[in-house]
């Protein structure tokens, strides 16, 4: 699981390519879900949670710059 305080710490390029082997690591955990070869039926959860998380972090700047 990642935490917000250490994604804070990276990079905007750095959490783009989180982001992108995230969303391969789900498509991995579904195919396997489909055929029956998912051992833990919690890491499709957490992954679509770590995803949320990077793609908040990333839009963060853009919100404050609203608000001016």
């Amino acid at each position: 699981m990642l935490k917000v305080t250490e994604l804070r710490e990276f990079s905007r390029e750095e959490l783009l390519e989180k982001v992108n082997n995230l969303k391969k690591e789900l498509m991995q955990f579904r195919f396997q879900h489909k055929t029956g070869k998912l051992e833990r039926q919690s890491s499709l959860k957490e992954t679509k949670r770590d995803i949320a998380r990077v793609l908040t972090v990333l839009n963060e700047p853009k919100k404050g710059d609203k608000k001016s």
